[in-house]
């Protein structure tokens, strides 16, 4: 299930791209696919061992074409061990609603993005993570756990605060956000409950064969309830404002 919408955000092969707070590493896996040169990152040392033996076994059945590369590391997304315009791209999903200096976070994010080069940054969409909240402390009071809730303007404007230039966004996982309020209203731990049961396996259905009907419903509930907003950029040449 990917975020990042790749027909708007498009890959060439040979691009070297940083994964940032890869997770599971759902993006990383679709960039090695489309033959990037993919760097994975996480502070979470078993999610990216795991993420390292999925990058092994995919280049071992044939699934990265020739030329793609592959690579995961634990890493501080607050200093970064990369020089200054090191990738073409950058990704990060679903990670900057958890980190307290967020404009720390893309500012290293800016530094190691080469001029020219874009960056998508997805996080939970306010509308529905507002009703998640009021739910649910349990929600976003565990450690570790969501700090903030982003409005698109904000944002925004913290990216043209940090020198890139937004260029487009969009809202994506329509379905997904009455599964997370029902799992807010029955307890987000309580994965029993028959509503929520119900609803994950409509999920898994939608994500394992995409039938057409279940396509269409996320089109039309995706402006209207998304459960995340995704936001793309551009770095430019030269810094926002300056002469040319």
């Amino acid at each position: 299930m990917l975020t990042v919408d790749f027909s708007r955000f498009p890959l060439a092969a040979g691009d070297r791209v940083l994964d940032l707070g890869c997770g599971a590493g759902r993006h990383a896996f679709e960039c090695y696919r489309r033959g990037a040169q993919v760097v994975a990152v996480d502070r979470n040392g078993e999610e990216i061992r795991e993420v390292a033996k999925w990058f092994a076994a995919m280049k071992e059945a044939g699934e990265a074409p020739a030329g793609a590369t592959a690579t995961a590391m634990e890493g501080d997304a607050l200093a970064l061990p990369f020089p200054d315009d090191s990738f073409d791209v950058v990704i990060i999903s679903e990670v900057m609603e958890h980190i307290h200096d967020d404009k720390g976070v893309l500012a290293e994010m800016v530094r190691v993005l080469k001029p020219g080069g874009r960056i998508a940054i997805t996080v939970p969409r306010y509308g529905p993570e507002k009703i998640c909240w009021a739910l649910s402390d349990a929600y976003h009071e565990v450690e570790g756990g969501h700090i903030r809730i982003y409005k698109a303007d904000e944002l925004l404007g913290k990216m043209r605060a940090a020198g890139l230039k937004p260029y487009g966004t969009h809202h994506a996982h329509g379905l997904h956000s009455p599964y997370w309020w029902l799992k807010c209203a029955f307890g987000v731990d309580n994965d029993k409950a028959l509503p929520v049961k119900a609803y994950h396996k409509l999920l898994v259905w939608d994500i394992m064969k995409k039938p057409l009907a279940t396509r269409l419903a996320e089109q039309a509930l995706n402006p209207l309830i998304g459960k995340s907003f995704v936001a793309y950029a551009t770095k430019p040449h030269l810094p926002v404002g300056a002469a040319q």
